[in-house]
């Protein structure tokens, strides 16, 4: 073999080297990729979703959001891909009647071993709005039958929509946004007591109006709406919509009390003065608001879900969309939202997923 000959075969053997350990090299790279997308997600995890509530039962969330015209329930063990998740209309208003049209952010909770849905309806007059409640007794709220139990009897009985329930230190109350009196002039946050998740007692308690410019929003009527507790430590954060879900101003506040306190005193809690979450034009979120929170899988870490138009001026219509993030707290146990985290943004899973 001359000379030429060897030359030429050594630089062969040298690419054929190379190319391979470019081959491995590049299939390494595609391996750690694959690695990174499996543990990375992208909101919006549902494309329409007004309103989203999550309640977790062990190793499932269970979410529901405004349709509109049902109940809808979706089960699902990751929250960051709701792909796969089991989806039912569990229930379905009738014709007509006072829960017959417009049915409203809807909620799911769990006690004592059955399960309720709060959801504000009317009889196709927005000023006819109240809350109502079904109930259903089965371990599985997919089975079972949920019972219509009307309306929910809130103390005055005005227009009222985005009820929740929760309990502290042995005592149920339930939190509501609504009508001082018959006219639509502010919506507004109010309280009561309840004996059981069917049977409000005592008096309503108005705990926070529309004050600030942010909450007021040049808007007519001025809305404080969608309450949510958020415990941690030793305190119970109240954190709410305001600014008119009609507007890319719509934001999330906060009031706070002290988790010894009486929480039927207005006196109880203290309001921030700013907004805690509020729009990220650049990041494709407007008027993010009406929220709830959950945990991870693991119990790690703490998530806020709320609903955020991908553009301007979309108003309080379908196209918004139902978007996840984790949050932190400060030194003072208040948590730090951030801002919203643009629409399509690699974000890491929820930890145990």
């Amino acid at each position: 073999m001359s000379r030429k000959e060897m030359f030429i075969l050594s630089v062969l053997g040298i690419i054929m080297l190379a190319s391979a350990c470019t081959s491995i090299e590049n299939e390494k790279k595609v391996e750690e990729k694959q690695q990174d997308d499996d543990s990375m997600f992208r909101n919006p995890i549902h494309t329409s979703g007004p309103d989203p509530w999550v309640w977790q039962e062990e190793d499932a969330y269970y979410l529901t959001f405004t349709t509109g015209n049902n109940l809808t329930l979706y089960r699902s063990e990751i929250m960051s891909d709701l792909s796969e998740a089991k989806k039912q209309v569990v229930w379905t208003p009738p014709a007509s009647g006072p829960n017959s049209k417009e049915i409203w952010a809807p909620e799911i909770h769990r006690y004592h071993g059955k399960w309720y849905i709060y959801y504000a309806a009317d009889d196709g007059d927005n000023y006819n709005h109240r809350m109502f409640v079904v109930e259903n007794a089965s371990a599985d709220p997919f089975a079972g039958t949920w019972v219509d139990h009307g309306q929910l009897e809130l103390p005055g009985d005005k227009w009222a929509i985005d009820g929740t329930l929760f309990e502290h230190k042995d005592q149920l109350y339930y939190l509501w946004s609504g009508w001082e009196g018959d006219e639509n002039v502010r919506q507004d946050i109010y309280i009561c007591e309840m004996k059981d998740p069917l049977t409000p007692v005592g008096e309503r308690v108005l705990l926070t109006k529309p004050e600030f410019g942010w909450e007021t929003n040049e808007v007519s009527p001025t809305v404080t709406e969608g309450p949510q507790i958020l415990k941690h430590g030793d305190k119970v954060h109240l954190i709410y919509s305001a600014g008119g879900c009609w507007t890319d101003g719509y934001s999330l506040g906060m009031l706070t009390a002290e988790t010894d306190a009486d929480l039927m005193d207005p006196a109880s809690w203290k309001k921030s003065e700013e907004p805690v979450f509020t729009q990220n034009p650049a990041g494709n979120a407007f008027g993010p608001g009406h929220n709830s929170f959950f945990k991870s899988k693991d119990g790690a870490e703490d998530w806020i879900i709320y609903h955020a138009n991908p553009q301007a001026g979309q108003g309080c219509g379908g196209d918004r969309s139902i978007r996840i993030q984790s949050f932190t707290w400060d030194l003072n146990g208040n948590p730090l939202f951030g801002e919203p985290k643009p629409l399509n943004e690699p974000l890491k899973k929820p930890s145990g997923e």
